[in-house]
């Protein structure tokens, strides 16, 4: 028997660390994306994701086994497929037009016998009743029997040092035993530890569980940052301190809102399919992406109340914002709250400056200027504004320098410094 051939449908932030790890596993890749711009990239030995360093990409090119592809003809004779293309929303509902080109044009090239696995989140039956309807109608077989299907949800953590693709456990599911079977053996390669489910809906739900839990608790303690300020308790403190009970308490903390792809847009699939299926609402989900929704202009009208009170207007300030990306020691702007504090300060008159160092520039909103973190920078602002935390800012300089300093991260201290 010949190497395993992959084809995994989707580079960007799961896709890319996938197939490459498969590489370094030893089976021969396929990775298969639309854009073609990003597929040149890869080709040239230019990441975009900050998992995979360029050195890794090189050595999986230079093994010959790593094949970045824009056309579906290279996935001819593959024996496993996985998809992992976006799945946003649109208007508050669920987008499965990429899964549903990825099960379109991939279904001629399936055979007797090859695997195809789901991995892009969604809500609870989509393995069985959108993409195996388009595979069979495709190819002409059926699952099961004549293939494999199931569904295993990605848990990549971009930026995450310790848990990773190999360390994270994989939950994986097949439509019947032959193919848990299968598709449990193929993670095996690739993962220290796989858990087995009962059914693809289960699987799908355990993805939505994980970040509508997330989802709810980054909730409540947003809504108790807002109203710790107007009774002037430390809400900091009082996180901390609970965080020293060692069971039954798991510590979240505010922020400016909620980003990437998992969190403002999971947990809104469950709701969806509960009000679709069920005809209810799911309440705790909707309440808390509206606490989350509201946080970039909480933290726009606390900046402006805080220039207000040393006498100074948002309108016609220069704010400088620290950090644009989603989440600390990235460069991911999908769905960036920082983004969205830019624009209403903006809206407000201030002129917005921005020290982004991960970010590419063409991921970067219009209209606000990029700069260093420099005295000078700090100096020159009417406010700074700490939103996105990443390590590698000197926050002991901007709170020297600084007239006024609005942190919603906790990362600054001193006698300008307000916080969240």
């Amino acid at each position: 028997m010949g190497v395993e051939k992959l084809v995994v449908i989707g580079q960007g932030y799961v896709g890319l660390p996938l197939a490459i790890r498969a590489v370094e596993a030893g089976l021969d890749v396929v990775g298969l994306d639309v854009d073609t711009d990003r597929v040149k990239r890869l080709t040239a030995g230019e990441p975009y994701v900050a998992d995979i360093p360029a050195d890794r990409l090189g050595r999986a090119l230079a093994s010959g086994r790593y094949h970045p592809s824009a056309e579906y003809a290279d996935a001819k004779d593959f024996d496993t497929c996985v998809i992992t293309v976006p799945t946003p929303l649109r208007d508050g509902t669920p987008d499965l037009s990429f899964v549903k080109q990825a099960g379109t044009e991939i279904g001629p090239h399936l055979r007797p016998g090859c695997t195809v696995i789901l991995e892009s989140t969604t809500y609870p039956g989509t393995t069985e009743e959108l993409l195996r309807p388009l595979l069979e109608s495709a190819s002409g077989l059926r699952s099961p029997g004549d293939f494999h299907l199931g569904y295993s949800p990605e848990r990549i953590d971009p930026g995450n040092q310790t848990w990773q693709l190999t360390n994270t456990p994989k939950v994986v599911s097949g439509v019947d035993d032959a193919s848990l079977a299968r598709i449990d053996a193929f993670y095996r390669q690739l993962v220290e530890r796989t858990v087995p489910v009962g059914s693809t809906r289960v699987a799908e739900l355990t993805k939505l569980i994980e970040n509508t839990f997330r989802q709810v608790n980054i909730a409540l303690v947003n809504e108790l940052a807002m109203l710790s300020h107007q009774l002037d308790i430390d809400v900091w403190q009082a996180i901390d301190a609970a965080a020293t009970k060692p069971f039954g308490f798991m510590p979240f903390r505010p922020g400016p809102g909620v980003g990437g792809h998992c969190l403002p847009i999971d947990p809104c699939y469950l709701s969806w399919q509960v009000k679709r299926r069920l005809g209810r609402q799911f309440r705790f989900i909707e309440l808390a992406s509206d606490v989350n929704h509201e946080m970039p202009e909480h933290v726009a009208q606390r900046v402006m109340a805080g220039l207000n009170r040393s006498g100074r207007s948002v309108n016609g300030s220069r704010l400088l914002l620290l950090g644009l990306a989603y989440k600390r020691n990235t460069g991911d702007m999908r769905d960036s709250p920082a983004v969205d504090v830019a624009r209403r300060l903006r809206e407000f008159g201030a002129e917005v400056r921005a020290v982004e160092p991960y970010a590419e520039a063409h991921h970067l909103p219009a209209g606000v200027q990029m700069v260093d973190l420099t005295e000078r920078e700090v100096g020159a602002a009417d406010g700074v504004v700490v939103v996105t935390d990443h390590d590698v800012f000197d926050y002991d300089l901007v709170a020297r320098h600084a007239r006024y300093v609005f942190d919603s991260r906790n990362r600054c201290a001193g006698p300008t410094v307000e916080r969240l």
